[in-house]
C-alpha cells in the first residue's frame, strides 16, 4: 500500500464541513475499501428517533467516493456520478459504520459499494443500508 494513501484520504476528508459537522471520522483505509464512522447525534434523528436516512445516505456515500479515490493517482479526484440506496433497517444505536468498497475501477468510471450498519452501545451492529454507484474520476 502506498504509504501516504491514508494522509491523502484523511486530508481530504478533512476538507468536507459536513462530516464535521455529523461528528464522521475514517476508521480504516486499505485501497479499494475505506471505512467511516459516526455517532448518531440528536442532530441527525428522524421523527422516531432512529438515525436519519440523510445520515446513512451522506456516509455511504461519502465511504465509496474515498473507497474509490484509494484507487486513483495521487493529485486525482472522484465525484459521485450516481449512487442508489436500499434501506433496509433503522439505523438504531451508538453509531453508523459505513465501509465503502470498489466493485470495479476504472479510468473513466469507478463502480463502488458501501454497507452501513448501526452499531449499539452493546456492539451489536444491523445491517442499515446498502449502496451502489459509479464514481467519475476528476
Amino acid at each position: 500500500m502506498d504509504e501516504n494513501l491514508k494522509a491523502r484520504i484523511e486530508e481530504s476528508f478533512a476538507a468536507q464541513t459536513m462530516m464535521q459537522t455529523l461528528g464522521a471520522e475514517v476508521a480504516s483505509v486499505t485501497p479499494g475499501e475505506v471505512q467511516i464512522t459516526a455517532p448518531i447525534l440528536p442532530i441527525a434523528r428522524q421523527q422516531q428517533g432512529f438515525g436519519h436516512a440523510a445520515l446513512t445516505f451522506a456516509l455511504g456515500d461519502t465511504a465509496a467516493g474515498y473507497a474509490a479515490l484509494t484507487m486513483m493517482e495521487p493529485g486525482r479526484d472522484v465525484l459521485t456520478a450516481e449512487i442508489k440506496i436500499n434501506l433496509m433497517n433503522p439505523a438504531r444505536g451508538a453509531l453508523l459504520r459505513a465501509t465503502g468498497r470498489v466493485i470495479k475501477p476504472g479510468r473513466r468510471l469507478v463502480v463502488v459499494s458501501a454497507e452501513v450498519h448501526a452499531e449499539d452501545e452493546n456492539g451489536a451492529e444491523t445491517l442499515v443500508a446498502l449502496l451502489q454507484g459509479t464514481m467519475v474520476p476528476v
